[in-house]
């Protein structure tokens, strides 16, 4: 028999898991509280770092939008492996809050963009070739501290420069990627999957104009404003979205959601940029019936802790 931390109703209770800046949820996440109702249960953001939370009174914990956390990434993980029922689970963000796990994917066989790491304290000079180049660290949110930079440029070189020392002096390791040109056109595609019975399934996909227009100057705020609209998958798409997946350790049965976003690369191929795991934006309001999707996999995790 199933037993609940029953709200004053009597409903199982489910926290969704949010920062202070958005203590009420980001609208999208908000578009899922009707369907969890619906299905008799009482969800709620909670802030994830407010000490007055007891987290073992809810039967299950979704990650949604703790975008503040990366500047603090040990405190986050921390957190994560001391909340019962957190979803997607606390080996999944120690994992997945550090993008490194992309040379992982990428000696698994998926393909991915190219990509260089620099340790702090390591110098570095941009590379002598010229062409465009995407800087950002290895444990970021919502596009912090992220820049494109001409190389062509002495200006940007220079700036390319600053950027990397400027992370290293703070200790975040510091990506390399060529800039993906196609994005200019195509956009970027995020291909979004939920539980359901059999595990994660294909939901929606959405598309993500090009964000980034240079170099980084400073903080911007909490995430840059990214241009959304619906998108249809290709089969091309669906295979590197499903090859990576295969790839995660552990196994995707345990996730709640995931989201693949991709690029095509120089050769028209799609390409991994990045395997959102921990806090990524589900984009549910642009997709009929993903709000209920959404709620079906957390009801489906709910019954799993039966």
């Amino acid at each position: 028999m199933t037993t609940y931390h029953q709200s004053a109703r009597g409903e199982p209770r489910v926290a969704l898991v949010t920062c202070s800046e958005l203590a009420d949820l980001d609208p999208d996440d908000r578009l899922v509280l009707a369907p969890l109702a619906t299905r008799g249960v009482a969800a709620q953001p909670v802030v994830w770092d407010d000490p007055d939370v007891d987290w073992s009174s809810y039967d299950l914990a979704v990650l949604r939008s703790p975008w503040d956390y990366a500047l603090r990434r040990d405190e986050f993980v921390a957190w994560a492996a001391g909340v019962p029922a957190l979803v997607n689970p606390a080996d999944v963000v120690r994992w997945n809050t550090d993008k490194r796990y992309l040379g992982e994917l990428s000696a698994a066989g998926v393909p991915t963009v190219p990509t260089t790491w620099i340790e702090p304290g390591e110098s570095w000079q941009p590379p002598a070739e010229t062409g465009e180049y995407v800087l950002k660290p290895a444990v970021s949110a919502g596009s912090q501290d992220t820049g494109r930079y001409d190389l062509a440029d002495p200006e940007h070189r220079e700036l390319a420069a600053a950027h990397v020392r400027r992370l290293s002096d703070a200790g975040r390791v510091t990506m390399v990627q060529p800039y993906l040109r196609a994005v200019d056109t195509e956009g970027e595609t995020a291909l979004l999957f939920l539980a359901g019975p059999e595990g994660l399934a294909f939901s929606h996909a959405i598309r993500k104009g090009p964000m980034l227009t240079g170099p980084d100057l400073g903080p911007d705020g909490l995430y840059k404003v990214e241009e959304i609209s619906a998108r249809t998958a290709r089969p091309d798409q669906l295979a590197v979205a499903e090859q990576t997946l295969a790839a995660v350790p552990g196994g995707t049965r345990q996730l709640l959601y995931a989201r693949v976003d991709l690029i095509p690369g120089p050769d028209g191929k799609p390409v991994l940029v990045e395997l959102e795991l921990t806090e990524p934006s589900l984009f549910i309001g642009y997709a009929d019936g993903a709000p209920e999707r959404l709620a079906d996999a957390i009801t489906t995790h709910l019954s799993r802790r039966s």
